[in-house]
């Protein structure tokens, strides 16, 4: 007879809350307008359109927020993490954008079945813990016939094996599905494909671009929360270790000898509620 396993449920309200406080440190806004073409992008591949309704979920301080205001949209941005809004706030106001900011939880969304044209979520989404559940709430809230469109970053790229360089220096949490499965076809129809009229996805490339690995670790250990955190949590070898794992991955990828630009590989994806 062969023994039954039992695979302990992860506790995602404590996972979350761990969530939260790295997103929290540091300074993401930092790194987060820095992708600000990746939001641009993704309003267009969504045919983002004046006075549609829509709705960006874990926006961060606001790329796609804005991406989507630059072209007429009513637009509500959302995070967890009251600071990033905050910082989203004070870019719509500079550019004289109507944007309206709430607090919410990905996984559990504060609106109202269909309530909205256009859901998009650029390196946001994706970082949520139970990720059927978070799709299910952008379907809930998006009408039949709109759109849901994402940026994830892919395993085989820099973020995801960055991810996995982290991953073996601070375990990611048991039983939780790795963010970067949000970056794959098969995830994504595993997802969303029940109630989809269509799927597309799209590889698309973004560059980092810093003076050079050292300048990168430098500042993203500083004011990235992943990163940020990983190094708190090591002792002087430990964090030694990580950075010389970070530096020769930063090293394998980059393309400009003499300076510092590395692609990171994320999906595009854009998904037409049925």
């Amino acid at each position: 007879m062969n023994a039954v396993i039992d695979t302990p449920t992860p506790d995602f309200t404590a996972i979350k809350q761990r969530q939260q406080a790295t997103w929290a440190s540091g300074d993401y806004a930092a790194i987060g307008t820095t992708l600000q073409i990746v939001g641009e992008t993704l309003a267009e591949a969504a045919d983002v359109r004046a006075d549609e309704t829509v709705l960006d979920v874990a926006a961060g301080n606001g790329n796609a927020t804005l991406a989507a205001a630059r072209r007429h949209a009513k637009v509500t941005s959302t995070d967890y993490v009251q600071s990033l809004l905050d910082k989203g706030r004070e870019r719509a106001r500079a550019e004289g954008l109507n944007v309206q900011f709430q607090l919410a939880d990905a996984e559990a969304l504060p609106f109202d079945d269909a309530s909205f044209d256009v859901v998009l979520s650029t390196f946001g989404v994706m970082f949520t813990p139970d990720h059927q559940t978070a799709a299910q709430e952008m379907l809930r809230v998006l009408r039949p016939g709109g759109r849901i469109a994402l940026a994830n970053w892919t395993p085989a790229g820099f973020i995801g094996r960055l991810f996995k360089v982290i991953g073996a220096h601070v375990p990611p949490p048991v039983g939780v599905k790795p963010p970067s499965l949000w970056g794959t076809e098969p995830h994504i129809v595993e997802l969303f494909g029940a109630q989809a009229a269509n799927i597309r996805c799209e590889r698309r490339l973004f560059n980092f671009r810093y003076r050079s690995a050292a300048h990168w670790v430098q500042v993203f250990r500083e004011v990235y929360g992943p990163t940020h955190k990983a190094f708190a949590a090591l002792d002087a070898a430990g964090a030694a270790s990580l950075e010389r794992g970070i530096t020769a991955l930063l090293d394998e990828l980059n393309t400009a000898p003499g300076s510092l630009v590395v692609p990171s590989e994320y999906l595009e994806i854009v998904v037409t509620k049925a």
